[in-house]
């Protein structure tokens, strides 16, 4: 693999373990990676907010693996180079972070190349399609919505709950496309009871407020 491939393969699992905005990976320095029995980051969030993310092993395995290649200075152990963004680009011999477009651009460009084998997924992968999944994932296999509140750093329950009425949605329509036609049950069905009408509550979601 490639270095750039090594970057891009860790930059998309990164911002996937750990349902970061794009904003909050783009500002991560090596100063809030914490290393211990469990490796964890600490994400710079909305309103100056700050809220601490584990890392699954593999996902701490790839960082070590990033880190040698793209940070080779860096020692865990000594208070050195440590304000150095973690994602950057190298502009006038100085280390930048990387920027949203570029972030972007590489995302949709995987996104492309994953829809040619999945043709189910959208036109346009973006960023905050991978948190929307992370988040969708975390509820599906039983996290409370609180803690999925906590984990993607909403500050309002309410912007956490429409994962799942689109988890309750994506149920119903399954059921229905498993039920025959001629099944007294399908006009027990009701759509309207699935539907997020609160306009605001999407934007926050797609990150549009």
């Amino acid at each position: 693999m490639t270095e750039k491939g090594l970057r891009d393969q860790f930059f998309l699992l990164f911002m996937y373990d750990t349902g970061a905005r794009l904003q909050e990976i783009r500002t991560l320095t090596l100063r809030d990676i914490t290393w211990g029995k469990e490796v964890s980051v600490t994400l710079h969030g909305k309103g100056s907010k700050v809220r601490v993310v584990p890392l699954m092993k593999p996902t701490a395995e790839h960082l070590e693996n990033y880190l040698k290649v793209f940070h080779p200075e860096y020692n865990r152990k000594e208070n050195s180079y440590v304000d150095l963004p973690l994602f950057y680009v190298v502009q006038h011999g100085r280390r930048q972070p990387i920027s949203d477009s570029a972030a972007r651009k590489l995302v949709r460009s995987y996104g492309d190349k994953a829809k040619l084998i999945c043709p189910e997924l959208p036109d346009i992968v973006h960023p905050h399609l991978i948190r929307h999944s992370r988040a969708m994932h975390l509820y599906q296999r039983g996290m409370d919505l609180t803690l999925v509140q906590q984990w993607l750093g909403h500050a309002q329950i309410e912007t956490t709950q429409i994962y799942a009425y689109a988890d309750t949605e994506h149920k119903r329509k399954a059921i229905e496309k498993s039920t025959a036609v001629n099944n007294p049950l399908r006009s027990k069905r009701s759509a309207s009871r699935f539907t997020v009408t609160d306009e605001q509550t999407l934007k926050q979601l797609y990150g549009l407020a």
